[in-house]
């Protein structure tokens, strides 16, 4: 299906919508995708996930720093005038002209049901907060931070072992699914105003959040646990050392009067929390790949 939309995006979430697009055939005018970052000491370029997965896929791909400084860019936009613009997972603001010049403005695919969880961090939050729903909203840019119009939503039901890697690969997919609907039925749209009273936040997260503590619940632990698998992984501190902690399970059978600690139970690694213990089913320790949580214990808990 050839539509004369563009897509913009950067980060992950907007790279496997990108790749769903792909496969449901919508084609684009033009993708556009933040510069590479930098790193080390030669200032090894980086590409943003948007253009690695673009370049995996045979597709063009065009680089931009601030969307509105661009003088290409703008011209383009005023040729092309596109229907629609994706903005999806950008990490910028977007203004004028760009909200307002596409014949049906510029659409977000956003990992949550808003209201609920506008901002940096919805998939993230929903699972730290324990939510047993999730869901995924297609929106048109307004001014306001997730503020504008519905267009379609679709709900998800969130498991106890579903993991963000896990979120962000069923919302994408759900979005795009509910996207490619409102773009065979345009011009017709449903638009919905969202009730501002009802809306929560998802803040970014902090480092501080990725330390686990002895102090949490067992529940609460593998909620953090789940909820960071995409963004670097949670962690205890073992013997002066990280060790993360990419998935476990609830252990409701054992029970202890000291938390923090790490014992084994039946041949397997269980951290003891404020009430029960969290089993550490795989983890990976400083410098070292990742591994079954057994496999680890037998090295490191004689």
């Amino acid at each position: 299906m050839n539509s004369n939309a563009w897509f913009t995006g950067t980060g992950i979430f907007a790279a496997l919508c990108l790749e769903n697009f792909f496969k449901n055939q919508i084609t684009f005018t033009k993708i556009l995708t933040g510069l590479p970052t930098r790193s080390g000491r030669n200032g090894k370029e980086n590409p943003s996930a948007v253009e690695l997965k673009a370049n995996s896929l045979g597709l063009a791909v065009t680089r931009t720093g601030k969307l509105n400084d661009s003088p290409e860019i703008l011209q383009a936009l005023e040729q092309e005038k596109p229907d629609v613009i994706f903005v999806i997972d950008f990490g910028q603001i977007i203004k004028e002209p760009f909200l307002s010049l596409p014949r049906f403005g510029c659409w977000n695919i956003h990992p949550s049901l808003l209201p609920a969880y506008r901002g940096a961090a919805p998939i993230q939050r929903a699972l730290m907060n324990g939510s047993e729903q999730s869901g995924v909203s297609l929106f048109r840019l307004v001014k306001a931070m997730d503020a504008g119009e519905i267009i379609a939503q679709e709900k998800i039901k969130i498991s106890r072992e579903l993991s963000a890697s896990d979120l962000y690969a069923e919302l994408s997919r759900a979005g795009v699914e509910i996207s490619v609907k409102a773009l065979k039925n345009l011009p017709a749209l449903n638009l919905m105003p969202q009730n501002d009273s009802l809306a929560t936040y998802a803040e970014k997260i902090n480092k501080n959040e990725f330390e686990l503590s002895s102090s949490m619940t067992a529940e609460n632990f593998l909620n953090v646990v789940r909820a960071l698998d995409m963004s670097g992984g949670a962690y205890i501190n073992f013997k002066g050392k990280r060790l993360k902690i990419w998935r476990g399970k609830l252990r409701n059978d054992v029970k202890t009067e000291t938390p923090g600690q790490v014992l084994i139970f039946e041949g397997r690694p269980v951290f003891t929390c404020s009430d029960y213990g969290a089993e550490l089913l795989e983890v990976q320790a400083e410098g070292k790949k990742k591994t079954s949580g057994a496999e680890w214990a037998r090295g490191n808990l004689n």
